[in-house]
Formats: structure tokens, sequence, C-alpha cells
């Protein structure tokens, strides 16, 4: 279909993880880079953001009871979310996910398409957005667009359920987004066509994530003035690995150790922290809201994430954004944007290893400015420029 110049693009963008009422900061860097999609003016876009509930009677569970209370459409900002409920099958139903999504989207995507016809379909994780995408985009002649941002390619690229749809929505798309190099090799690798893949970075909030006083942070957080602060941020699950941050905390004996998020590992890392000595000084600060999370970085010396994979994680972007050098892991992502020494290291996940790069590091703290640098000219509204000549590249091809 052709778009005329005289009008927006209109835009249908399907993501399963974006921020409601419940989980405020459920995907929110999906809702930053929306929100300033929708803030040009050349976009008309719709955002549906499918709602998994269970069948009877796990979905009378609280849980559950409070997700269906959600309205099914609402104006956040500048987007609209619209959420249609489709039937989630918990821990065990990934690989019906894609078909339940479609059967849900795919008739509110005909009468909003018949009322005014979109230009393009958009996908923002390949699974399980991915395949519902390129199924709803070919029953409506229409091209489309999928993201891979990390997880979606590094875990359900290789899941025995869902590998099969992941390589089937990317051969069948127009185009294909991957937000480092590295994971667009990743993706390579499974059998997804380079000629169809372009680099889409993150953004920045910079008025959010910049240098606030030190110590105004750290009285905030009820913090020694003089301690060696790190910090982690994420959902406490495996792959983050935040053992190995508690680990290097037992050879780092005047470190305290901020964990912000929550997930299925917090009983194990409070475990682990009994068992190393270490309790005492590791703060469980549970889900810090995204408005507050410079607070956390900025108290930081340090910032820790020893993740077994990741695309281009907002997390160390935000934290070099307030002048924070941060240890990570030698991923791909990693590499790309820890190009200086003075932006941190990349280690090993080995506690012995981590706490010998904070000794580096503490032994020569580079100043926040050269920190900052890192991540210098990156905006959400660059990213949504990026993003829409994608698009609009799509739509004319």
């Amino acid at each position: 279909m052709s778009k005329s110049a005289d009008r927006p693009l209109r835009v249908l963008s399907l993501s399963t993880l974006y921020p409601h009422d419940l989980a405020p900061g459920f995907g929110v860097f999906v809702d930053r880079q929306m929100q300033a999609v929708a803030a040009r003016g050349d976009v008309d876009l719709t955002l549906v953001s499918p709602l998994g509930l269970p069948p009877f009677p796990l979905s009378l569970h609280p849980r559950y009871r409070a997700l269906r209370a959600l309205p099914e459409q609402e104006q956040c900002g500048k987007v609209r979310v619209m959420r249609p409920r489709f039937t989630l099958l918990p821990a065990i139903g990934a690989r019906f996910n894609a078909g339940a999504i479609t059967r849900a989207v795919l008739p509110l995507a005909r009468e909003l398409h018949a009322r005014q016809p979109f230009d393009l379909i958009d996908a923002q994780f390949f699974h399980p957005d991915g395949l519902a995408a390129v199924r709803i985009a070919e029953a409506l002649n229409l091209p489309v667009s999928i993201k891979a941002r990390g997880a979606d390619i590094h875990h359900w690229g290789r899941h025995k359920g869902t590998a099969a749809q992941v390589l089937a929505a990317g051969q069948r798309a127009t185009g294909l987004l991957a937000v480092a190099e590295g994971l667009a090799n990743d993706m390579v690798a499974l059998g997804l066509p380079h000629e169809k893949i372009g680099i889409h970075r993150t953004g920045l909030d910079a008025d959010l994530f910049r240098r606030y006083n030190r110590r105004m942070c750290r009285n905030q957080l009820g913090l020694p003035c003089n301690a060696r602060v790190l910090a982690t941020v994420g959902a406490l699950i495996p792959r983050k690995g935040q053992r190995f941050a508690i680990e290097a905390l037992a050879e780092l004996p005047d470190a305290i150790l901020l964990l912000a998020g929550r997930g299925e590992d917090e009983a194990m890392l409070r475990s682990l922290a009994e068992r190393l000595g270490v309790a005492d000084r590791v703060r469980f600060l549970g889900a810090v809201p995204h408005g507050e999370l410079p607070i956390v970085l900025n108290a930081a010396d340090i910032f820790v994430l020893p993740s077994a994979s990741e695309g281009l994680a907002n997390a160390w972007v935000e934290a070099l954004a307030c002048g924070t050098p941060v240890i990570t892991t030698p991923i791909p992502g990693a590499q790309e944007l820890l190009t200086n020494p003075a932006w941190g290291r990349m280690v090993p996940r080995e506690g012995p290893a981590i706490a010998a790069a904070v000794r580096d590091i503490l032994s020569a703290p580079p100043a926040p400015e050269t920190v900052q640098a890192a991540v210098a000219g990156m905006s959400w509204q660059a990213n949504a420029a990026a993003l829409v000549a994608h698009w609009r590249r799509l739509v004319a091809a």
C-alpha cells in the first residue's frame, strides 16, 4: 500500500511488554521510545499490548483478577494503547502464545484497518510478538518490521518450543532490527537473513539520567557517605547474574551492594549473602520506579551487571549517563559500548574477577564527565527518528 506524503504514517505496533498501572516498569523502554515516536507528529501510532490471562480456575488468582480489571483501551501520554486479552498457559505455554495473540489481535487489526488503513505492522520483540505480527501483516497485505532486543533471540531463538517460530518470523518479515551488531550476528547464526537486519540501538532520557549530587543520593538511601558502593539494576533472575556480584562482595570488605529489582532468584540471593557473611552489606531495594533509578545509579561508585546475555542493556546506558562506570561480561553489546577503559570493564561471570575489576577502577576512578561521554548523542528523540526512517523505508519498498 502506498503512503501519501500529506498524511502521517499509520503504524500498528505490537508489544507484549508495555507499562500499565500494575507494572509501571514493565517494558518502560518501549514506552519511552513510542512516546518519542508519537511526539514527532508524523506517525499515527496504535500500540497494541496483548494481555495474557490463564483459563479458569487459574484466572481466579488475585493477580489475574487485577490484570483483567485493566482498561482494554486508554491514552497513555501521547500513545493510544489497546489491550486485547489472549489465553495464556503460564510456565508451559510459550509455544502457543504467538497463535493466541494472533487470534486475539487480528479481528481488532482488521476492524481498525477497515476504518483507516495502516501502512505497516511493527513488533517490538521477536517472541511472541514477531510471528503474530507477521501473520497479521500477511492477512492485511502489509509490510512488517520486527525488533530483536536480546533474550528474544538468545533464549526463545534456541528454545525447542519456539526456535522455529523465531526463524519463521524473521524469514517472513519485510525488515528486521537489532539493538547491537553482536545481536545481529547471533540472528544470522540462527538462520535469519543478514540483508534484512538494521541496527537500532536504545535511547536515553538525558534529562532524567544525569549527574546528581552523590551525597544527597546516599543520604536518601541511608548509605554512609564514604562507603564504596556497587549497584545492579535488573530482574533477579539467573541470566542477570546478581549472585556473582554478591560473591565479589565477599572479597571487598568495605563495599556495599545495592540490588534493585525483583524476581525468582531473590530467596537464593538472600541465602547466598547470609552464607558468605555479607548479608549486612547487601541492600535489596525491590522494584525501584524508573524515575528513581538515577538516585541508585548516582549513589554508586560502580554499576555491576554480570549478565549471561544481553542485546544492548538500557541499564548500562543509564548508568554511564549518570557518570557511573560499568562492570559487565564480554558479550557483544558490551564490547560495542565499552570501547574506552574509563567507561568500564568486561570480565567473566566470577566473583573474584568482578572484585578485581572493582579494585582496579577504584584505584583510579574516572571523572564522571569522561564516563558520560560513552553515551553522548543518545536520546529517545534520535532513537524515534531512526525507527521512523526504518519504517518509511519498508513502506516505500
